[in-house]
């Protein structure tokens, strides 16, 4: 017997996860997200790049579009500015696009596509080294919850049916199924507004926050309440402090804050009588030292129509 297999774990060896696995109803309805959005243009307009140099380029990605799409349709359709003016008189000139950072499907906003190797090596380890600011807009539904702004804590990675899941903070470390590893994961929320009232504000910083976090050791109690009457609409931003795969959608579903159409994670599919095409995440910043000028860098994206919907009830 070799000794990877003496040591392998055997199957009740491996840490429980604690939050729900995938619900049944969400297989066929993913299915056919995933068929619309193979079928859809990823093709975007000027308007759609909110940064650009010869070195990278920040780009708002629409919900609904899988994000190695717009490696496609970029630069040709993008822009008419001086470096694709270039482009259009020497196409050997073509830059070795990369994408820096990468987000889920049905999450809109900021990307980062680099023009060359050096910037993608650069730009990916700031991502991985955390050294890059994001915030993150969410829409909720559930119960209001009674803290205002909170950290949490746990573990994260991919249960036996491949399935990602939260895991107690203590089993950060330990060995899964397939041989991957729990890895730790950190996310920061305040709630910017419940059932329309509140107020949208900048986000804050994160240098001055004494925020005691809450460290997961124990499944989730079900504190959501299933898109009924007692639901509330709550605008929630969040700061992950690290990246990993649905970090902040599965913090939302274990602190009982389902994301709207998040079918995945316990988000509602109908609300207002009306079939969610998505899950309402939205990447609404980027803070990032420049590889190359070194000048500091922070971008905001524009708001999706259900976050502008959201914010005009507060006002």
């Amino acid at each position: 017997m070799s000794a990877a297999t003496s040591t392998a774990p055997s199957i009740g060896e491996y840490p429980s996860p604690v939050s729900p696995p995938y619900p049944a109803t969400s297989k066929d309805l993913e299915l056919r997200r995933a068929m619309t959005a193979s079928a859809r243009s990823a093709a975007f307009a000027s308007a759609d790049v909110v940064f650009e140099d010869e070195w990278l380029a920040v780009v708002d990605k629409p919900a609904g579009v899988y994000c190695d799409a717009l490696l496609t349709s970029f630069p040709c359709s993008a822009v008419s500015g001086k470096h694709f003016l270039r482009l259009a008189e020497n196409p050997a000139t073509k830059p070795n696009l990369h994408l820096a950072n990468r987000l889920d499907r049905d999450t809109s906003g900021l990307m980062v596509i680099t023009k060359c190797n050096k910037v993608a090596g650069k730009l990916v380890k700031a991502f991985t080294d955390h050294k890059v600011k994001k915030t993150y807009l969410a829409l909720c539904i559930g119960f209001p919850p009674a803290w205002e702004k909170i950290k949490i804590c746990s573990g994260h990675g991919r249960s036996k049916h491949g399935a990602w899941r939260v895991y107690a903070m203590s089993d950060v470390g330990r060995s899964l199924p397939g041989g991957s590893v729990v890895r730790d994961m950190s996310t920061r929320f305040e709630v910017l507004g419940v059932n329309g009232k509140g107020q949208f504000r900048e986000p804050y910083s994160l240098d001055t926050d004494d925020i005691e976090p809450i460290t997961v050791q124990e499944k989730a109690t079900d504190q959501t309440c299933g898109g009924d009457a007692n639901s509330s609409v709550i605008l929630v931003r969040a700061y992950p402090q690290s990246g990993r795969t649905h970090q902040i959608r599965l913090h939302c579903q274990y602190l009982g804050l389902p994301i709207r159409g998040d079918v995945k994670y316990g988000g509602v599919i109908e609300w207002d009588g009306v079939e969610c095409e998505g899950h309402a995440l939205h990447a609404e910043s980027l803070s990032f030292v420049h590889p190359i000028t070194g000048l500091p860098i922070t971008l905001r994206s524009p708001l999706p129509p259900w976050a502008k919907d959201c914010i005009s009830a507060m006002e």
